[in-house]
């Protein structure tokens, strides 16, 4: 492909140079590539200039003018924002998409929405994915991630390769990192959603405004005029997002209030089901949803609405709900020693904490067990807030170590139990669920919170392998060789 495709201002001779696709990582260069040189928050991509062109890159692409060290020989592009560049060319480089996406934003609740949605466009009978921290899942496939929104040339290939295989509907997750970094600039959505807002990654944001301001461009630049935004009215930022929206021309469908759109009347809990009282333009449904929790069903509402905008058929969306199934970590039973539970949830931040031990408490006849650490290299101020919460809300705290990343995890530690000094602090993950597991007795439940489906922990620069599934299963089966379950 011509080089001149991919960044159309590119001027002559640049513009006619051959090239063999474009990567912004150094490492993935092979002969006849660019090389994107991003400014990322940490690293320059211009350092990685010479390692690019001894992998065989033929031309480079930065933000500005042509660096002064860069050789003559060098081909050189300069562009005025470098990622939203990078995300136009990478769908110039990869240009087939399924014919109908969504995404969700917000600090809760993307990655259950974007499946939720998947399971409903599929019950509704298109050939369906979602996209997301969980990775690309497709039903009867499943590729797992690390990021929320992958960066823009991984994402177009995806969207690419989902679309030659016939998937007509994607859901996907919107991260606030990506948004900020232009990573889904290139990609053309029929209809956004917003959950919520709450704290979080205010190591990258700096503070509330900034963050809430990310999430606002999927409304305010990435939705093209006349899309459908779908928005959650439970949350204090929504009206703001709903004003966005509408200055942008964007059609808005409100949910989740007795007088939105999609109104939520009722909520029964049953077990750990729960039964809804919906209407949907003067028709009333109801619904029995079995997840637990009002965040559940807020995650289904905001769901079944990006289905209901997309033009399928509000009998059908219904219909799907009663059939919906969790995501792996999300308020996931795992385990039930006898006469008590073991949840996994991958609850990292305050408010996500906070909702999946109110929502447990109802299924507590005994004691409220907590247990999860806090991720090093990450917004430290939650950790104290963490604490507070786990130790207001729960009977028991056990404070252990996440992904301690290069921070010391003592230190992590330590500033969860300066807010929740009546907890058991037990270092080492294995061990921690070790002993929770071990002190179940009946009418117990036990949250292993923090990690959710993951299958690594982050120590220092090294992803050893740990899965708190796998841990859990392990402990239970001790119990069971003991004669104790």
């Amino acid at each position: 492909m011509k080089l001149g495709v991919l960044f159309p201002d590119a001027p002559e001779p640049l513009a006619g140079i051959d090239l063999t696709g474009l990567s912004a990582d150094s490492r993935q260069i092979t002969p006849g590539m660019a090389f994107v040189a991003l400014s990322g928050t940490v690293l320059d991509g211009k350092t990685f200039i010479a390692a690019a062109f001894a992998a065989g890159a033929i031309a480079v692409i930065g933000e500005g003018d042509r660096p002064q060290d860069l050789p003559e020989t060098v081909a050189y592009l300069g562009v005025g924002n470098i990622r939203l560049a990078l995300a136009k060319a990478a769908a110039r480089a990869a240009p087939a998409s399924p014919k109908h996406i969504v995404a969700v934003t917000g600090t809760s609740g993307k990655s259950s929405v974007a499946e939720f949605t998947r399971q409903i466009f599929a019950a509704c009978g298109h050939d369906a994915a979602s996209l997301g921290t969980l990775g690309v899942i497709r039903a009867g496939h499943s590729s797992y991630g690390t990021l929320t929104t992958p960066d823009p040339v991984s994402l177009h290939r995806s969207l690419d390769a989902l679309a030659h295989d016939g998937v007509t509907h994607l859901a996907m997750e919107a991260s606030s990192h990506g948004l900020d970094q232009y990573r889904l600039d290139g990609v053309t959505l029929a209809a956004g959603a917003f959950t919520n807002l709450g704290h979080d990654h205010l190591d990258y944001h700096h503070d509330s405004e900034q963050y809430f301001l990310a999430k606002l461009r999927l409304f305010t630049e990435v939705l093209p005029e006349g899309a459908d935004a779908v928005v959650h009215t439970g949350s204090a930022y929504s009206a703001r997002v709903i004003d966005a929206a509408r200055q942008q021309g964007l059609k808005v469908t409100t949910v989740g209030g007795p007088a939105d759109d999609l109104a939520l009347h009722s909520r029964a809990i049953v077990g750990f089901e729960q039964v809804l009282s919906v209407s949907w333009r003067g028709q009333d449904y109801t619904v029995r949803l079995p997840l637990a929790g009002a965040f559940q069903a807020d995650n289904a509402l905001v769901a079944a609405g990006l289905a209901l905008v997309s033009g399928d058929e509000p009998d059908r969306v219904m219909a799907a709900l009663p059939h919906l199934s969790g995501v792996s970590g999300r308020l996931e039973r795992v385990a039930s020693p006898p006469g008590s539970l073991i949840v996994i949830d991958y609850a990292h931040k305050p408010d996500g904490l906070k909702a999946v031990l109110e929502t447990l408490r109802p299924a507590c006849t005994g004691r409220l067990i907590c247990l999860f650490g806090c991720g090093g290299d990450r917004d430290r101020s939650k950790r104290p807030e963490m604490g507070g919460i786990a130790s207001r809300l729960a009977d028991l705290v056990i404070v252990t170590d996440d992904n301690p990343r290069s921070e010391d995890p003592a230190a992590i530690r330590a500033a969860i139990l300066a807010a929740a000094p009546k907890a058991l602090e037990i270092a080492d993950r294995q061990r921690a669920i070790d002993h929770a597991v071990g002190l179940l007795q009946a009418g117990d439940v036990l949250v292993v919170a923090g990690k959710g489906h993951e299958t690594g922990q982050i120590v220092g620069a090294q992803v050893r392998p740990f899965s708190d599934h796998e841990a859990v299963a392990g402990a239970v089966a001790r119990l069971r060789l003991e004669g104790r379950s």
